[in-house]
């Protein structure tokens, strides 16, 4: 690490300005997923890596947090879907607690996108549909990994994955895995964060108020 002090390593002194539009009130969708639909177009129109990735926040039924990044895989009118093995640790705290938030980190834009909510499985024929259209080797990797469970070894991973792909080689169909599915978050609250010069943030939330999306301004 020549040339780099602890200075430079300093979080303190790392700052930067954001300069962007003011977000007013009135320029915003009705329904929070068309504003999300609308917001995740420009990230994906500004070649962001990844817009899709989400942090995902889970607790246990004690309140013990956890996160981690997943891929946003599907979303509409109904909510946000993403798919992962229901033995994870996520899918084990999910089972306990169904309480859920998801955090889009949009940084080159200088956006977040906040969702609170309740999560719930997708039919097995959602599932299964969306298995099948994922690349031959996830759908193996799928079956090769006992998800966040501890394994004695990298080899003992690569040694299950080559026996999966030789029992189900290209272009054979594989199953779908009776432990792996799909979660639909359906948000109660939906935060859109816009960052601005000298830290007065535009933060606009959407709350779910009997039936009805009502949106409130947050200092930030």
């Amino acid at each position: 690490m020549t040339g780099v002090t602890h200075q430079d390593l300093d979080p303190a002194l790392m700052r930067k300005q954001y300069r962007s539009e003011i977000v007013a009130e009135e320029s915003l969708e009705d329904d929070p997923m068309r504003q999300f639909t609308r917001w995740f177009q420009q990230a994906a129109n500004a070649h962001l890596f990844e817009p899709n990735a989400m942090i995902v926040s889970t607790a246990t039924s004690d309140g013990r947090p956890s996160s981690r990044t997943v891929l946003l895989k599907q979303f509409d009118d109904r909510g946000f879907v993403f798919y992962t093995n229901y033995g994870s640790r996520k899918g084990r705290e999910l089972a306990e607690n169904p309480y859920v938030s998801l955090l889009f980190p949009w940084h080159p834009i200088a956006r977040q996108v906040i969702v609170t909510g309740t999560a719930s499985r997708t039919g097995r024929d959602e599932t299964a549909a969306y298995f099948r259209s994922r690349p031959h080797g996830s759908q193996l990797g799928a079956w090769a990994s006992e998800q966040s469970r501890v394994i004695a070894s990298r080899a003992e991973l690569d040694r299950r994955y080559a026996e999966l792909e030789e029992r189900y080689p290209e272009g054979e169909q594989v199953p779908v895995p009776p432990e792996w599915g799909g979660y639909r978050v359906v948000p109660e609250a939906v935060e859109f964060w816009q960052g601005h010069e000298n830290r007065l943030h535009d933060r606009l939330r959407y709350v779910s108020d009997g039936g009805k999306w009502r949106v409130e301004r947050l200092c930030p």
